[in-house]
């Protein structure tokens, strides 16, 4: 009963709550004038470039799971491997948080690898992914200060910095964490919170130890690196699709990125009406004007979505196809 509850929840609720936050961004906008937006002052083929360099960093990211997963198995094919991540993808626009697990029995069964061990590698690459969001946001902050500093007093009404530590939110906010805290290292042993904590925590053992056994770490971290720069260059080009965001600068599609990303993390499909919100609002900080930065958003989101759908399709298609002949090819050799 509670798995279908939980279920029911991630499937209809998650995504309604997505869908109504994307009606309050658009229901005051002017449908006819984002029609005339998107026929009219979108150039397209910036659009086609973003997915192109999104194709690259997932096919980096295959790679990169490749050498993650050499040094506990053996190495699996970088078709299958690039197959695998693009159902992923494909799979948390159903379920949220479900292509982690997909990729991984994808992985495990074509190549007929230990799908415990895979599940470690992909703690690992998420590892790897946190720390370079981290980066990431060390830099906004660095780079930006005043621009989000300026827009964080003007959300809390406050005149300077050193305010927000005599706001009673701010005290709100900081006792809420620490009674949780304090909560939870008093009763967790009497609920299951306290085992799925152990397990993560071994999970993230192991994949730490997988990172410590790659054979070549530099190009890991190139890997990891390309991945991220394919991630901002997948924003930054689509500036240039229309004359509202063509003057945005590197430092705004670093914050973008940013925001994005953490719009992202929501438990929502594909983060929807999140990564929305959180783009707007954004562009809205660079002057962008409302019906513009909503456009941005929507063809931007759609396009990649419509990659991952096309991509992840194909790749659920192919994989049965290239391992029969593979094995077929395998069995062929063998009889010889």
């Amino acid at each position: 009963m509670k798995k279908s509850l939980s279920k029911l929840i991630q499937f209809i609720l998650f995504p309604a709550i997505g869908l109504f936050i994307i009606y309050q961004l658009y229901k005051d906008q002017n449908a006819t004038e984002i029609a005339t937006i998107l026929r009219n002052d979108v150039d397209y083929k910036w659009i086609i470039l973003s997915i192109s360099l999104g194709i690259l960093s997932h096919v980096s990211r295959a790679m990169r799971w490749q050498m993650l997963i050499e040094p506990i198995e053996k190495k699996p094919g970088l078709l299958n491997t690039f197959c695998a991540v693009m159902i992923g993808y494909l799979a948390n626009l159903i379920f949220p948080r479900m292509g982690e697990v997909s990729r991984c029995g994808v992985l495990s069964k074509y190549e007929r690898l230990s799908f415990t061990r895979v599940v470690g590698t992909v703690v690992a690459e998420r590892l790897s992914d946190l720390f370079m969001l981290l980066i990431i946001m060390v830099a906004v902050l660095a780079l930006q200060f005043d621009l989000l500093g300026g827009f964080l007093l003007r959300t809390l009404k406050l005149e300077s910095v050193g305010e927000i530590f005599l706001s009673p939110l701010f005290y709100g906010i900081l006792a809420l964490i620490t009674v949780s805290i304090l909560l939870i290292k008093k009763y967790s042993k009497q609920y299951r919170a306290l085992m799925f904590l152990k397990n993560l925590m071994a999970k993230f053992t192991e994949g730490l130890s997988s990172i410590r056994k790659i054979k070549n770490k530099p190009l890991y971290l190139l890997h990891t690196f390309f991945i991220w720069f394919m991630y901002f260059l997948m924003i930054y080009v689509c500036f240039f699709s229309m004359p509202a965001t063509s003057s945005l600068d590197i430092n705004a599609g670093i914050t973008i990125l940013l925001t994005g990303s953490l719009g992202m993390i929501a438990p929502v499909q594909g983060g929807i009406g999140a990564w929305h919100f959180m783009v707007i609002a954004t562009l809205k900080l660079y002057g962008v004007p409302a019906e513009s930065g909503g456009v941005f958003a929507l063809v931007v989101h759609a396009a990649q979505n419509l990659m991952i759908i096309g991509m992840g399709l194909l790749a659920f298609g192919m994989l049965p196809i290239i391992n029969r002949k593979k094995h077929e090819a395998t069995a062929l050799a063998t009889n010889r």
